[in-house]
């Protein structure tokens, strides 16, 4: 049994299958549609760029073809480790194996007003397809929080025509992960899709107003806008891991390299767990979309009998617009960033070489597919910081 229709659930499953697994399989998801990808609902989805019927991972005669049992809408209300059983909704189901991929879900700031539920949020398709519904020419749109949603809506919403600001308590956009000069060049990006910003200062409140709200940002200056989308990041949904009593450590449920946590029978792949990495010789705590399917990948294999353990290094890519981030990198932060500008390549192509005590711990690179592709093996390695 899956628990969770992301990424992580969905390759479980396809792994599982492909190692010549046998066993019955049943995804249970809370959502209405089979696993889709998320990716696009910031960027070519909201864009208007793609349909929805491109966003499934997979197509509706795979699940059929491959005999995994979808239950969509569907919420799993707690799981009896002792009796190897699930409650949902509608009674209790029984588990040889369990694969918890409960994903993440998004956090609305502590601020009054924060709590109204026309503040949109981005996780599912109905929260990109509200935002579209919403944001088009000559409307006006705020995006609270620097971070990759955040940065991502915000040149998506500009680019449908609409005038949007965003404020951030950052001094930069991701200036504390990414560091100040890849801050800079993102900030340039937005200010050229025309994004106005409102940096190192937070929200104070929000309060309805009639044709949408106010929103007060530090300082005394307020913005009108029609629509609100907070991008102020996830919190993992644990709940069920941690009432079952499994070992919960920095926020994750704690797995091994082959994504086995605590309790027997019982795997946890994607944004909750906290997993052994074989690599980086440590227990790495990430919420990437390529770590979830990576993640699904070894656990389903290690279901059908087969051998796979955690050994990649984490990583996303992100557009904004036209502009692409991609980027490896561990979890525990760095000590150097060594900024390199690509000199005469199209398009300002530069890398920036993340080290810790000396050794190459991160990769991010713009229009510098090379050295993103050379990145990773360094990571892996342990090298000397180029």
């Amino acid at each position: 049994m899956i628990v969770g229709g992301g990424p992580g659930g969905f390759s479980t499953a396809r792994a599982y299958r492909q190692t010549g697994g046998r066993g019955q399989v049943i995804l249970i998801s809370a959502e209405s549609y089979p696993p889709y990808n998320r990716p696009p609902l910031t960027k070519e989805y909201l864009r208007d760029e793609i349909e929805r019927d491109q966003l499934p991972i997979e197509s509706a005669e795979w699940f059929e073809e491959n005999n995994v049992e979808l239950r969509l809408a569907t919420t799993v209300r707690s799981l009896d480790r002792d009796r190897r059983v699930v409650e949902t909704e509608d009674g209790e189901v029984p588990y040889d194996a369990l694969v918890l991929a409960t994903g993440s879900e998004p956090i609305r700031i502590p601020i009054p007003g924060a709590d109204d539920p026309e503040i949109l949020v981005m996780r599912t398709i109905e929260n990109s397809e509200r935002l579209k519904s919403r944001v088009g020419r000559g409307s006006r749109a705020v995006v609270v929080g620097s971070g990759f949603i955040g940065c991502e809506a915000a040149a998506s919403l500009s680019l449908r025509g609409a005038e949007v600001t965003l404020v951030s308590l950052e001094e930069g956009p991701q200036r504390e992960r990414l560091g100040e000069d890849v801050s800079e060049r993102i900030e340039g990006w937005l200010e050229g899709y025309g994004v106005k910003l409102y940096l190192g200062a937070g929200v104070e409140w929000i309060e309805r107003i009639s044709g949408g709200f106010e929103v007060a940002v530090e300082g005394g200056e307020t913005v009108v806008a029609g629509t609100v989308l907070f991008g102020t990041g996830v919190k993992p949904r644990t709940r069920l891991a941690e009432e079952a009593g499994l070992e919960i450590k920095e926020g994750g449920v704690v797995t091994d390299s082959s994504m086995r946590t605590s309790a027997p029978g019982i795997f946890a792949v994607g944004d909750i767990v906290f997993a052994m990495n074989e690599s980086a010789g440590s227990r790495q705590k990430v919420e990437h979309w390529g770590d979830a399917l990576e993640h699904g990948r070894i656990a389903g294999t290690v279901l059908a009998g087969g051998e796979a353990i955690w050994t990649m290094a984490p990583g996303f890519w992100s557009t904004m617009g036209e502009k692409t981030l991609k980027y490896w990198a561990w979890s525990r932060g760095w000590d150097e960033a060594r900024f390199v500008n690509k000199d005469g390549a199209e398009g300002e192509a530069f890398t920036v070489w993340y080290g810790k005590e000396g050794v190459t711990v991160g990769v991010l690179a713009h229009n510098a597919d090379e050295d993103y592709e050379e990145g990773r093996g360094l990571i892996e390695q342990g090298a000397p910081l180029p």
